[in-house]
């Protein structure tokens, strides 16, 4: 568990992620997180949850469909 502490960036209010936190999510300067609401709070992932879904539909497409895109491949 980490604790983090709001601080003024602005007219907003900001967190400050800590070395080893940006290293278990893998980001850094420029990167984006996505806050992802779950039964127990919220979520920061690096990875787009909406995208990450399309690419479990192309797959399963794909997978479902292989013949015929075998056929539109010749």
């Amino acid at each position: 568990m980490h604790e983090i502490k709001l601080t003024a960036i602005g007219n907003s209010l900001g967190v400050v992620l800590t070395k080893d936190l940006l290293a278990k999510l893998r980001v850094g300067k420029g990167d984006r997180l996505f806050v992802i609401e779950t039964a127990n709070g919220v979520e920061l992932s690096p990875y787009n949850p909406e995208l990450a879904n399309q690419f479990e539909q192309a797959a399963r497409i794909m997978h479902e469909d292989r013949n015929v895109l075998r056929k539109l491949a010749e």
